[in-house]
């Protein structure tokens, strides 16, 4: 989406999206999120957009790190269904193509 605005405190705004918190917007309101867009590469892009203002904006949700793909691995190789390593116990992954993928936040972890 070209005409989304790019946040500035993304790593702040990124752990209260994981814990499922509410996300103040730097227009007065909070976001409300609008959907979720997979990228190529591995990445995902989140547009939310504000309550106050309906001015849009998006955040670049990372790919899977290392750690968070061997804990998958590793839970898969025990027999049990993974959850997505970043928002815990209330997210389980889904089947996406050949993709684990955690559906709120749009970021493959395994191959299945």
């Amino acid at each position: 989406m070209g005409d989304a605005l790019q946040v500035d405190n993304k790593k702040q705004l990124l752990k209260q999206y994981y814990a499922g918190q509410r996300m103040d917007s730097p227009n007065g309101g909070y976001f409300m999120l609008l959907g979720i867009r997979p990228g190529e590469a591995g990445h995902a892009v989140g547009i939310f957009e504000c309550s106050a203002s309906s001015l849009r904006y998006e955040l670049v949700i990372p790919k899977a790190t290392r750690t968070e793909r061997k804990k998958v691995r590793d839970v898969i190789g025990g027999g049990d269904d993974p959850d997505c390593p970043r928002h815990g116990r209330s997210m389980r992954l889904v089947r996406v193509g050949r993709n684990l993928v955690c559906m709120d936040c749009g970021v493959a972890y395994a191959r299945a």
